[in-house]
Formats: structure tokens, C-alpha cells, sequence
């Protein structure tokens, strides 16, 4: 297999418009769009128009595991790459995220950090590959990977040295990327529980409620307050108080359904929206909130044991509200009727006769 000359067939003068032409481009998907997707297949775009490999994927570093997955694959085995992780050494991926810095192998059979085990699995003939790290402050977040030229011959030099440069490019991207994300979850987010706040909670009530609505579908609403907090912050302080809330709403939001949309509302105040959920299955959920907040050992900060419980109300679309407003009268009204029941319970709303 040859190994092709600098830019191939193309002269110097063309290679270097052809280069100029495509760092502009990426430029422009830079500060035209945060959606990662769309800018990284605009960067790998340049990419194939510079260097022209026949697969290519960029794999992104998890920051728990430290493992490598597929983020984007272009290949003939992209189907067969989803879900597929790699490990930090393991194989040409690998070693570049592990050790920071590009690799070049002209020929994978000569080199001993070559996985051909999946080859053997995908049915896949891996020739020529280089590798370059996604790197931010030295820190590594992933790997984009070339694998064999569009004309079959080794890549070079030169195509490592346009690789990263275009690294760098997709590197800025993720950070906007995440970054535009983690600003957006705190605007959000209530800083306290994790869940979401008052002010997002409106919006999701509306745009659920617009959704049920739509599509004639059933929608419930569960109130929840906690009980005797200011007992909670009398015999142990408001330390402990405000721990008790932050482990609540973790709690909640550990055990409900992926589809469920949970909130502080305000104070020791919680709401969890059910969508496309009956009457009775919302209080089968509210009871089982309740039963593990009851099961659970909360302890202060000197381990006296904490007994942690709520008062449920249960408000459900279309039977008990025609609006979200009223849906959240409801809901609210069925609370104060379980705090007036002796708390620790739960109670579905009941319009006064």
C-alpha cells in the first residue's frame, strides 16, 4: 500500500485554499449553532473533504468511567459500532485518550496496539488509521479516529497534522456545548433538591397540559408538603432542616418514572407531574413516595434518628380540573385535606358537594 504524497494529487497552492477554506467553515458552524450534533457533523464534514477517509467516528471520554464511547460513526459497521465502549489503553482509541497525544500507523497489522478483535467481530478490513485526542487544558475528552484513505493508500503526516488542528475546533465545540447545557440546567434546576424549580415547573404544567389536552389523555398532579419541618429545624437546627428538603427531593426524584416530571414548588412544597396518568394509579404512586419516605433512615447531623414524612394530595385532569390552574387548586386542596386528616397520609381530590 503507498503512502500517499503531501495532499495527495492536489498542488500546494490548491491544498492550502482547500484548508483555509475549510477551518472558515467550521469557524462559521462554531458560532452559528450550540447543538453539538450539527456542529461536529459540520467539522467532520471538513474533514472528509480534506483527507477523504472511507470510515471515521469520534468517540467522547465518560467522565465516571473514564471510558471511550461512539459519538458519531461513519462507516460501513456504524450500525454494529452503537453502544460499543472501549476502555481507556484499549486499542488505537484508547491509547491515544489514555496517553494524550495523536498516533499515526500506516499499517495496523505491524502495530501491537491494534485491537483486531474487532475486525473479527464487525467482519471489518482495518488498514490505515490515525488518531487524534479532543483535548481541553491538557485534559482529554475524546478521540476522533480515521480509518483507511478514500484511496486506499497510508494516511501521513500531513493528515495527522490537519486532524489536529480540526481537533481543537471540535474540542471548543463540546465545551460550548456542555457549557450552554450546565447554564441552562441552572436556570432550571432548584439548587437545593436537584429537581426542577417553581418558575420551570409553570412551563411544564403548561406545556403537559396543552399535551393532554391535544391528545385527550388523562393527567395527574401529586402536591406533597413535608411534615412538622419546623419541628425538624427547632430540635436540630435549620442546617439539618434544609438537609432534610435537599435528601427529600433527591428521593423523589430517584423514584419516580423516567417520564414523570418532579419540582420543588416552593418551601417544604413538592409537585410531581404524571403525564398520561389516572386517579388511582397517581395515588398508588403517592402512597409508594410515602412508603419509602417512611422506610427511609434520615439522621441528623449528631445520627439521632429522623422521622421524615409528607402529606399527599391527588388532582387528576379531565375529572377533576379543566384547566391547569384548577389542577393545581386541586392537587393543593387534596394536601391541606391529608394535613387536616392527621398527616403521614395521602388523599385524592373530592369536589365539596
Amino acid at each position: 500500500m503507498a503512502t500517499r504524497t503531501t495532499g495527495g494529487s492536489a498542488q500546494p497552492s490548491d491544498r492550502r485554499y482547500n484548508e483555509l477554506s475549510s477551518m472558515i467553515e467550521i469557524g462559521k458552524a462554531l458560532t452559528s449553532s450550540l447543538e453539538l450534533h450539527e456542529v461536529l457533523e459540520a467539522i467532520m464534514k471538513q474533514v472528509d473533504r480534506l483527507i477523504k477517509p472511507k470510515a471515521w467516528s469520534l468517540l467522547l471520554v465518560d467522565e465516571a468511567s473514564r471510558n471511550l464511547s461512539f459519538e458519531i460513526a461513519v462507516s460501513p459497521v456504524a450500525d454494529q459500532l452503537k453502544g460499543v465502549t472501549l476502555k481507556q489503553g484499549e486499542g488505537i482509541a484508547g491509547w491515544v485518550a489514555q496517553n494524550g497525544v495523536p498516533l499515526l500507523i500506516p499499517d495496523v497489522q505491524q502495530d501491537p496496539r491494534f485491537a483486531t478483535h474487532f475486525d473479527e467481530q464487525l467482519s471489518y478490513k482495518t488498514r490505515s488509521i490515525v488518531a487524534v485526542p479532543l483535548k481541553i487544558k491538557e485534559h482529554v475528552i475524546g478521540v476522533i479516529e480515521l480509518i483507511n484513505s478514500y484511496d486506499d493508500m497510508m494516511f501521513d503526516e500531513f493528515d495527522q497534522s490537519i486532524l489536529t488542528a480540526i481537533a481543537d475546533f471540535a474540542a471548543i465545540a463540546l465545551v460550548n456545548a456542555r457549557n450552554f447545557d450546565r447554564i441552562n440546567e441552572l436556570v432550571v434546576t432548584d439548587d437545593l433538591t436537584g429537581l426542577y424549580n417553581s418558575r420551570h415547573f409553570t412551563q411544564l404544567i403548561e406545556s403537559e397540559f396543552l399535551r393532554a389536552q391535544r391528545y385527550h389523555t388523562e393527567l395527574s398532579l401529586v402536591f406533597l408538603d413535608m411534615d412538622r419541618l419546623k419541628g425538624i429545624n427547632d430540635a436540630h437546627g435549620h442546617l439539618v432542616g434544609s438537609r432534610m428538603l435537599s435528601e427529600l427531593g433527591r428521593l423523589i426524584g430517584k423514584n419516580i418514572r423516567d417520564c414523570d416530571l418532579a419540582a420543588r414548588y416552593g418551601g417544604d412544597e413538592f409537585v410531581v407531574i404524571l403525564p398520561q396518568t389516572g386517579k388511582q394509579q397517581a395515588l398508588r404512586m403517592a402512597a409508594k413516595l410515602l412508603d419509602i419516605m417512611r422506610s427511609t433512615d434520615f439522621v441528623s447531623d449528631d445520627d439521632q434518628a429522623i422521622h421524615l414524612t409528607a402529606s399527599f394530595g391527588v388532582a387528576t385532569y379531565p375529572q377533576d380540573a379543566d384547566n391547569r390552574i384548577e389542577l393545581v387548586r386541586a392537587a393543593d386542596i387534596a394536601m391541606y385535606v391529608a394535613k387536616e386528616s392527621g398527616r403521614n397520609c395521602v388523599k385524592g381530590y373530592k369536589p365539596t358537594p
